[in-house]
This record gives C-alpha cells, structure tokens and sequence, in this order.
C-alpha cells in the first residue's frame, strides 16, 4: 500500500479500531455472551475486525517518527516490529477464540477445547500472554517516541491515555468501552483532530 492510500486509511482505521473494540466490551456484558452462540461470536468478530484495523494504526505512528541515523532507524523498525508481532498474536488468540465459539456445543464442551488448544506447548505464552503485550508494549513505545524530542508530533498526553486504557482493561475486562475512548482520543491527533505537531526540520 503506497503512503497516499495509507493516509487516506488512517483516520478510518483511528476511529473504527477503538469503536469497534468498544462494541466488543459493551457485548461481553450482556448474558451469555461469553458461551458459545451468536454473542460470543459477533463479539468476537468485532474485536478481531478491531485489531486489524489498528495494523494502518502503526504503520502510521511509525511514519511519524523521524530517527536520524542508523541507529534510530533501527531502534524505530524494532519497535514497530514488536508492536506488530504483538498485533499478530492478538489476531491468532482471536481466531482461536472465534474457533472454540463455532464448534463448541456448550460451555463444558468450550472449556475443553480451550484446555486442548491452550495445553499445547507455546501456545499459552505466544497468544495469550506474552505474546498479545507486546501489541501495547510496542503501541506505546512508539506512541512515547513519537512525543518526545525535539521532532515530537504528538502530545505528552497520548501515551499517557493509551497506558491508562491498558491498565483499565488489565484490571477489568468490563472497563474495555471506557479504555476504548481513552484508545481513541489518545490517537485521533494522527488523524489531524488536534494534538498533533508537524516534525521539526533540521
């Protein structure tokens, strides 16, 4: 995708991976949306449909960075790479989750599954616990280069939002709809809504 195309995608993906991450919080809050059925996978759908959309979301924040030398060009490809390799164990736990929902015929049948797939070895570790961290480890490293130094073009504030978003949802999965707004304030400036600064020229 060449770098017009992207930025026209950007403020569609801002705006559309929070709410549709928000949409997902608000259905696991409704009964039996965390069994098996159409809850759990629309749900489910939503989420993943959400994280796709934050891959435009990166590839952004690292085209605002403007590391000098080859050094900083490598520190910035590091951190987008850990933030997209955490982007792509996000999606592989949400695809296995929207599996276990399709096939299973209830709750006890879902939790054996769960057992099958997540006993296997890496699994757990790749897709559901370190693996998915690094997305908002590198998510706010990037967001936190991108606001310091003297070609900052975000504000202080936005990595501040996005780890108050992390540490509402590490607390308590039901306060994933407010974290989602903090998600999408946070990086609106990238879609020219305020906040956001032109890098400096040398």
């Amino acid at each position: 995708m060449d770098s017009t195309k992207r930025e026209r995608l950007t403020p569609y993906a801002i705006a559309g991976g929070p709410a549709l991450m928000a949409l997902y919080g608000g259905i696991r809050l409704l009964d039996g949306s965390r069994d098996p059925g159409a809850g759990w996978l629309v749900g489910h759908s939503l989420m993943l449909a959400g994280l796709l959309l934050f891959g435009p979301v990166l590839a952004a924040l690292h085209g605002r960075l403007s590391p000098r030398g080859t050094a900083g060009r490598v520190g910035a490809g590091t951190l987008a790479g850990v933030a997209f390799a955490g982007l792509a164990a996000s999606v592989v736990q949400i695809g296995i989750d929207l599996y276990v929902g399709a096939v299973a015929v209830d709750k006890a049948d879902q939790h054996r599954l769960f057992d099958s797939i997540q006993s296997r070895p890496g699994v757990l570790p790749a897709f559901y616990s370190v693996g998915p961290l690094l997305f908002y480890v590198g998510l706010l490293a990037l967001l936190v280069a991108a606001s310091v130094g003297p070609a900052r073009t975000l504000r202080w504030w936005s990595p501040v939002l996005v780890l108050c978003g992390v540490a509402m949802t590490a607390a308590d999965l039901a306060l994933i709809p407010p974290a989602a707004v903090l998600f999408l304030v946070a990086l609106a400036p990238l879609a020219g809504f305020g906040g956001a600064r032109r890098p400096a020229v040398a």
